[in-house]
């Protein structure tokens, strides 16, 4: 044997690249991180499922165990799971398996189980060949349609058979059921919800997309576990939701028995092991750590936790109730909402985490409704062919018994072959023609005679009517983004109808707890605001009330161009809703305005509420108000009215909603809270006033216009309404634009029809000018009226005399040059009787 090298083999080492060794582990290391991260650790943010989840239920789909046949031994599901999909070893199948079927581990589980599943007190399940499982109904929800095209397959590990790449998910699991993983450099723990919160905040943000995390957690109150308790502290909920990660308290539920001296524990925090937290709590008291205890039972059964602990005769109850909850009945959860997105891990908000799902559900709609219109239509032509076939019949039938074998009765009802080129001697009309398609033509040849009735017929018609009404539907679906929401939205409501049930959860103020609202004080505010949307707020200390014609003080100092648009009182702490010119409403709590001096310009109001272009507030109403039989009344420029129930403004998203629905180019001009007793009085520019009562106008919903309220004269427009009832002894306090005014009592404005012309209020002329605003005030309210240039005036009502209606006013403040008032509010006579004290001090 030659010790040469043959001269054809290459050189090996030409093929040998020299690599740093950091470089090539840092690479190996990052891959395997992704193959754990995406493969094995992290959920995914579409079905909320790891893989070895979507795996076992998969495999449980594909083995027909469904909620509604027989139970099946674990150990099958977990063989068929570990064969086909899932080769990691049947011991982390069978631990998840288990996992799922726990009601103290998942919020809604989704293995129904049968057997020893394990316990809270940490006790693991029976062996895999003890135990037997099938799909929870809702876990069928999951897998709803897959057949249909909805998702994408990929091959399984050996390539002998396909797998889902992601669930349908008719429910959005990921926050029901939560999640809980350590991959490489990072971890996920996502907490549980309840389905019909979850369901109703999904259904908001596909109504509302702008949505913000606030509107959402209108409905989501907070993780709702299974295992019950109590969260503790409400601000470490928004953090969670908001950033998507977050520390929560939960505290087990007890009951004080201080008559029986003892502490019953009814419900212990998630993930909490109740043996283990028991026997902490007796080697406390054996080593004297913990006084007071007598004795310590764990009643449990099937039923619920039951932990009772006897006191001591003599103890003192609340000093054994804070050590427990120092040491053992609070715990921490903390939330780490990570989940992979495209393949890639991140942490997500909760409107981030239902963005996704949503997006899923929409991708999965779309599919189906394309796979059963393509089904639809299938079948359509094929009925097509049928009901042609009987109406051609005879010719039908003589060419089938013509022809020599199926085939060749297939080619000549597709045309292929003329009926007179046939062997057999049935006859043929000649007119006739044939033509049907291939499938047509397979599903002719295979009709039974009993088919040919006229009953088999009208059966036929029928169902090829229905068939057509499905294609219409589904593509109305398909062409129509609104259609495809609304399919998923009625979904996910029936999906609520089956399984919602009540929060287990409770949400409990935290003792103690400072908020950034609590370190604000409670004062009366005065808020500015200019037409170029400057807005501020300043305490209405600021301003000493005034005698009648004086030029006030510096309120604002808007930038050139610029004029005060509105003034209105509020308090720091209430919710306001601010209605605009544009027929929208907005929801602001007053402290999040900025305080500033009163030669401040403002902050804009873009930073706090989403103002279009031209829109201006023009109305303020404090929710704080509001009663469940009361409405919402509005009026436009163009005397139009409506009434809407204050319920439909309880839900405000922070880019606003329809208030009322405008045409042309009108204007909504003031809003009044009213109870269904009231009148309504309607002021106008040209001084004209109309009383009502209010019943004349019916409720209606936001988007509604309104009906007619006063009979606008000319070019005259609404400038101000107000509500009042006959037993009121308030006056109505006009004030104009050159800065005159009167005070007359409401009593004097009688009662008229909706949609007249109206009495005259006050005289508008060159020297008055237009009504700027109108008020119900009694004599010791107190008014401050601001003007376009920022001077701003407080005044006692009773300042100006009070005098009959049709007179010209007395000068209420002086303004210079082209200068006008802008806006008028009233801050009521308890309010500025406590101001005044204060000033007084």
């Amino acid at each position: 044997m030659s010790s040469e090298a043959p001269d054809d083999i290459p050189d090996v080492a030409q093929r040998v690249k020299n690599v740093r060794i950091e470089d090539e582990m840092e690479q190996s290391y990052i891959d395997y991180a992704m193959s754990v991260i995406a493969g094995r650790a992290l959920p995914d943010v579409r079905d909320g499922l790891k893989p070895v989840h979507r795996r076992i239920l998969y495999a449980m789909h594909e083995m027909g165990v469904t909620s509604n046949t027989s139970h099946r031994k674990s150990s099958s599901i977990v063989g068929e799971t570990m064969g086909d999909y899932h080769p990691h070893g049947d011991g982390p199948i069978y631990d998840t398996l288990v996992r799922m079927a726990q009601p103290f581990s998942m919020r809604y589980p989704l293995v129904d189980g049968q057997g020893n599943f394990g316990s809270m007190d940490g006790d693991p399940a029976a062996a895999m060949r003890y135990t037997e499982a099938r799909m929870a109904p809702i876990a069928e929800e999951m897998l709803e349609d897959i057949e249909k095209d909805t998702v994408d397959f990929s091959a399984n590990y050996d390539d002998r058979l396909t797998e889902p790449d992601v669930l349908p998910a008719a429910v959005p699991n990921l926050l029901l059921n939560g999640s809980s993983g350590i991959a490489v450099g990072m971890s996920t723990n996502i907490p549980p919800h309840n389905l019909g919160e979850i369901i109703d905040a999904t259904t908001h943000l596909i109504e509302n997309p702008d949505a913000a995390v606030e509107d959402l957690m209108q409905h989501v109150k907070g993780p709702d576990f299974p295992t019950g308790a109590n969260i503790v502290g409400k601000d470490s909920i928004y953090s969670a939701y908001s950033t998507g990660r977050g520390r929560l308290r939960v505290r087990a539920e007890y009951e004080v028995d201080r008559e029986e001296n003892r502490i019953v524990i009814t419900e212990i925090p998630f993930q909490e092991n109740k043996s283990r937290m028991v026997e902490r709590i007796a080697d406390d008291v054996n080593e004297g750590t913990l006084e007071g205890i007598s004795d310590l039972r764990d009643e449990s059964d099937r039923n619920g936790v039951r932990v009772v602990i006897e006191l001591k005769r003599g103890a003192n109850v609340d000093v054994v109730e804070n050590r427990l909850l120092e040491s053992h009945l609070e715990s921490t959860f903390g939330v780490i909402n990570l989940a992979l997105v495209d393949g890639q891990p991140k942490v997500l908000t909760l409107k981030e985490t239902l963005q996704h799902y949503v997006e899923h559900r929409r991708e999965v709609v779309r599919r189906r409704s394309e796979y059963d219109l393509a089904e639809a239509e299938d079948r359509a032509h094929i009925l097509e062919g049928r009901l042609r076939a009987l109406d051609i019949v005879d010719d039908v039938v003589a060419v089938i018994r013509n022809s020599e074998d199926r085939n060749e009765a297939k080619e000549a009802l597709r045309g292929e072959i003329d009926p007179d080129e046939l062997d057999g001697d049935h006859e043929v009309d000649p007119n006739v023609t044939l033509g049907f398609s291939q499938a047509q033509a397979d599903h002719i040849v295979r009709m039974q005679l009993g088919s040919l009735t006229s009953m088999e017929s009208q059966e036929i018609e029928e169902e090829y009517e229905g068939v057509q009404a499905e294609i219409e539907r589904l593509e109305t679906i398909l062409g129509s983004a609104e259609e495809l929401d609304a399919v998923i939205k009625d979904e996910l409501q029936a999906i609520k109808e089956e399984y919602d049930d009540d929060r287990r959860t409770s949400i409990l103020e935290a003792e103690g707890e400072v908020t950034h609202e609590d370190l604000i004080p409670e004062e009366d505010n005065i808020v500015v605001i200019t037409e170029d949307d400057y807005i501020k707020r300043m305490p209405v200390e600021n301003f000493d009330p005034q005698g009648r014609g004086g030029k006030g003080i510096i309120g604002a100092d808007p930038k050139e161009g610029d004029r005060v648009s509105k003034v209105f009182r509020a308090n720091s702490h209430d919710y306001l809703l601010c209605f605009t010119n544009q027929g929208q409403v907005y929801r602001l709590k007053t402290y999040e305005i900025p305080e500033m001096s009163r030669t401040a310009r403002g902050k804009s109001a873009i930073n706090l509420i989403d103002l279009d272009e031209g829109e201006e507030i023009t109305a303020v109403v404090d929710t704080d108000e509001f009663e469940d039989e009361e409405s919402i009344t509005m009026v436009t420029r163009d005397g139009y009215v409506k009434r809407t129930a204050a319920a439909e403004f309880e839900n405000i998203l922070s880019t606003g909603i329809i208030a009322a629905k405008l045409e042309d180019d009108d204007a909504l001009v003031d809003v009044e809270v009213t109870d269904g007793t009231k009148d309504l009085v309607i002021a106008t520019e040209d001084g004209m006033t109309i009383r009502f009562d209010e019943d004349e106008v019916r409720k209606m919903g936001r988007n509604a216009r309104g009906v007619r309220g006063i009979d606008l004269q000319d070019d005259d427009k609404v400038a101000a309404m107000v509500a009042t009832d006959d037993a009121d002894d308030r006056a109505l306090f006009t004030v104009t634009r050159n800065g005159y005014g009167k005070r007359t009592l409401l009593g004097e404005y009688r009662a008229q029809s909706r949609y007249g012309m109206g009495l005259i209020d006050i005289k508008t002329n060159e020297r008055n000018g237009p009504v700027a605003s109108a008020k119900a005030v009694t004599e010791d309210d107190q008014l401050v009226i601001m003007s376009e240039r920022g001077q701003i005036m407080r005044i006692r009502a009773g300042e100006v005399s009070q005098v009959g209606r049709n007179t010209m006013g007395v000068t209420i403040m002086e303004l210079e040059g082209d200068d006008q008032v802008a806006s008028v509010t009233v801050v009521p006579a308890d309010a500025g009787a406590d101001q005044d004290d204060a000033d007084e001090e």
